[in-house]
């Protein structure tokens, strides 16, 4: 994986369990906030499909999604210092890319739709997602709102949980119960239509 100009590669371990998974992610913040530059890179390794793919759903334009995530891990290196372990570093990191990502948007005054060929470059994690499968749900994607295409993006791709997709979203948990059910049954309609 390249990471600004450089191949790295991830250290391999075995799956960590959720509590284990934001220590480290914790960890990798302290040492990006002491300078070093090989925590810059796994914590990058680690958030970058989940952060991209939150970020896109805001954007919904890769090229802008893709500047904001490297804006993120610039800015990183100035506040990383300023992050206080509470365990939720994902939510922490989250807040940071959405706050670039509307500043993005209000800047370029643009909030389109993607298209087939944007969906296709988003970068699915693992073998489970079909390039046909990928055209499929970009399209019902497209029939969602931009808060629903958010809380979905956050509980399905980046594995939060609803009550901290509520926090990081600042909407009310019942809010998001429901456009989250939303989502999945505008989805699910979709997907019996074709």
């Amino acid at each position: 994986m390249l990471f600004f100009g450089r191949t790295v590669t991830p250290i391999q371990s075995t799956t960590p369990s959720r509590r284990e998974e934001k220590k480290q992610i914790e960890q990798l913040i302290a040492g990006v906030a002491s300078g070093s530059r090989e925590a810059m890179e796994q914590l990058y390794l680690r958030v970058h499909g989940p952060v991209y793919g939150f970020v896109l759903s805001i954007t919904k334009n890769p090229q802008d999604a893709e500047d904001v995530v490297s804006d993120l891990f610039i800015r990183l290196y100035d506040v990383a210092s300023n992050y206080q372990p509470e365990g939720k570093p994902m939510a922490w990191l989250f807040s940071i890319a959405r706050n670039l990502a509307l500043m993005k948007l209000r800047s370029s005054k643009r909030n389109t739709h993607l298209t087939a060929e944007e969906w296709e470059a988003f970068p699915y994690e693992g073998e489970r997602v079909t390039p046909e499968e990928r055209l499929l749900l970009a399209e019902a994607m497209t029939g969602l709102s931009e808060e629903e295409r958010q809380i979905l993006m956050l509980h399905a791709a980046a594995g939060f949980k609803h009550r901290e997709i509520a926090s990081l979203l600042e909407l009310p948990l019942p809010t998001v119960l429901s456009k989250y059910h939303r989502a999945i049954k505008k989805l699910s309609r979709k997907f019996e239509e074709e």
